[in-house]
């Protein structure tokens, strides 16, 4: 990284689009949410004009609430168009989920893709975009990402230690949809020493699974590191990773990679613009007067007050993955805050305060969801492991239902839509490996052979026996259909075909598996005992639905009307991807971007 790159001054960024008149969508999206709000809703606390709710804090031209992915590009943006900016964090730490996540960030024809020879154009991505997501989200908003996406990535390396690297060859979830590409669209941050940041290192919220000591990893060696008992190129990024890591050693840094980078280089960024970054300051409300939003009341260390905003609040403080009351009002059961990997602290905070204050909510019943296993302490994500070949997935009744390498989200929407009326017969679910895939693959971070912690058999998320039979007795489920299954599965495999649920018929159903099985990748028998079964439930990322903004990020009311001076981005808002997800990144893209569309709004809005 240059010294002329990391003393960047902040650049202008260019002015928000015209404001788009809503769509009726998003106006009906959240009508009955306000109603609900007013029925269960507790009152706004007293003085929610900010008298009576604590002592004055201070004024700043934006409020920004969340320090993750979303709040901090949104308040990096506001600080380089010139405004005077605070960021209040309920967590001890910084980074939100973005800091625990792989920090995949899906970015149509952004510089750094194109700079790679990635053939991307504007018509492709919003032909991919609109068959991806329908109607979903307005056509507007879509529009609004596209545009944005590239010029909020190069602000933000404009203004920040950022770099990013492509992702090459990690398929965009849809490929064979009209302008969908094979070898994909995202984006990963590159290396950061962790020393730039000094004492607030300290302060960076740890990573959902930490990279194995003295490795530097990103996002797109965990493919190959899977394979690297079986696979050349596998022991090869192996031994780079640990290339990196000695490296780094050798010239005294803390690297950080992935989501840990990604929230290390915005806050930085935020250091070396003088943001200032509020951490243990809990939102308690938002205040209103005149209609408008001016301010938000806060506990900061404990103590409450009122911080004042004359040009607005940006609202990115996450979703509500971890408030248990929100999840059984809104989602289908069985759910559990249990299995989301979402940071702790996601309770819905914003997205209440923004319904108190009379924004409109969407897409509340839906998620980031993923398979995964809930093992004692935290859930485990599952990617490679149900995708790689030796393994298949079956309901409460022994039989496969789904194709197992689909994107994560569908594989969960499946689930849900197949227990539904016949509660117990897809959830849980049962992942199923045998010893021949054991010996050959990474499975979370236990290396091949390894035997599994007792801990996992102890909380029944992992199963073990000698014999399918004895197998299907441990997990509850027929044997007799649980043996049809297998055999139905073993002959297709050794054929290399799939013609009950087409395993294997798209570039990214092969992103997570063995290019040394053959003739399909991502099929191969299940033989060897003993055999092993993991249980299959239906964790997250974290929630999709939120507060209804248009295109410029601005809060809308049931009826489709601004509310001024209120903006929304993230995971707090309702999710331009729908109920669908686009490729690696979808969540992480679109947060950056709508938060920097909100903070240029902000500086636009007189």
């Amino acid at each position: 990284m240059s010294a002329s790159a990391e003393s960047a001054c902040p650049a202008p960024a260019p002015p928000a689009p015209p404001a788009p008149t809503p769509s009726r969508r998003a106006v009906l999206a959240g009508a009955g949410a306000g109603v609900l709000a007013a029925a269960v809703l507790p009152p706004a606390p007293a003085g929610a004009d900010g008298s009576g709710a604590g002592l004055p804090l201070g004024e700043y031209d934006v409020v920004v609430v969340g320090s993750g992915a979303s709040g901090m590009t949104a308040a990096l943006t506001a600080a380089g168009r010139g405004l005077s900016v605070l960021v209040v964090e309920k967590a001890p730490t910084f980074g939100g989920s973005a800091a625990r996540s792989g920090a995949g960030i899906w970015l149509p024809n952004n510089s750094v893709i194109l700079a790679a020879g990635v053939p991307d154009t504007p018509q492709k991505a919003a032909a991919y975009l609109a068959a991806v997501v329908g109607d979903g989200s307005p056509a507007d908003r879509q529009a609004a990402f596209l545009a944005n996406g590239p010029r909020m990535l190069d602000f933000v390396m404009a203004n920040s230690p950022l770099r990013f690297r492509y992702m090459d060859g990690y398929s965009d979830y849809y490929p064979n949809l009209p302008g969908g590409l094979a070898n994909g669209r995202s984006i990963e941050p590159d290396q950061i020493d962790g020393n730039l940041l000094g004492a607030e290192l300290a302060r960076l919220n740890p990573a959902y699974m930490p990279v194995p000591a003295g490795m530097v990893v990103f996002s797109q060696d965990y493919k190959w590191l899977n394979l690297a008992a079986v696979n050349a190129k596998g022991l090869a990024v192996s031994t780079e990773c640990l290339a990196r890591g000695a490296k780094a050693a050798l010239y005294g840094q803390k690297p950080l990679t992935m989501g840990q980078a990604l929230a290390a280089g915005l806050r930085a960024g935020l250091m070396r613009a003088g943001v200032p970054v509020w951490l243990n300051s809990p939102l308690v409300d938002l205040v209103q007067e005149g209609g408008a939003v001016t301010g938000v009341v806060v506990d900061k260390e404990g103590v409450r007050g009122v911080v004042r905003a004359r040009k607005g609040v940006i609202v990115g403080s996450g979703g509500f993955e971890h408030n248990a009351q929100m999840r059984a009002q809104y989602q289908q059961q069985p759910i559990g805050t249990q299995w989301s990997v979402g940071a702790k602290e996601n309770t819905g905070d914003g997205i209440r305060a923004g319904q108190r204050a009379g924004a409109a909510l969407a897409l509340m019943e839906d998620a980031w969801w993923g398979p995964s296993i809930p093992l004692p302490g935290e859930p485990y994500f599952c990617l490679a492991e149900r995708t790689l070949p030796g393994g298949l997935m079956v309901n409460g009744a022994g039989a496969r239902f789904v194709n197992e390498a689909a994107p994560y989200s569908d594989v969960v929407h499946v689930m849900y839509e197949k227990d539904r009326g016949a509660t117990g017969s897809h959830i849980p679910a049962w992942l199923i490996v045998d010893q021949n895939y054991r010996n050959k693959y990474l499975f979370k971070d236990v290396l091949p052979t390894i035997v599994f912690p007792d801990a996992w058999y102890e909380a029944g998320a992992a199963k073990k026996a000698w014999t399918w039979d004895a197998l299907a007795g441990q997990i509850g489920v027929p044997a007799g259909a649980l043996r049809a299954t297998l055999n139905r599965f073993n002959a297709q495999a050794w054929n290399g075909t799939d013609p009950d649920f087409h395993r294997g018929d798209t570039a990214y159903d092969h992103y997570y598996t063995d290019p040394g099985v053959q003739p399909n990748s991502c099929l191969a028998p299940i033989w060897a005992p003993p055999f092993y079964a993991f249980k299959i439930v239906p964790g997250d990322l974290g929630t999709k639905g939120g507060i209804v903004t248009d295109a410029r990020a601005r809060a809308l009311r049931p009826d489709g009307s601004v509310i001024r001076g209120l903006w929304a981005a993230g995971n707090a808002s309702a999710a331009v991807m729908g109920h669908s997800y686009a490729g690696a990144g979808s969540t992480i893209g679109p947060a950056m971007t709508f938060g920097y569309v909100a903070a240029n709004d902000v500086a636009d809005t007189p």
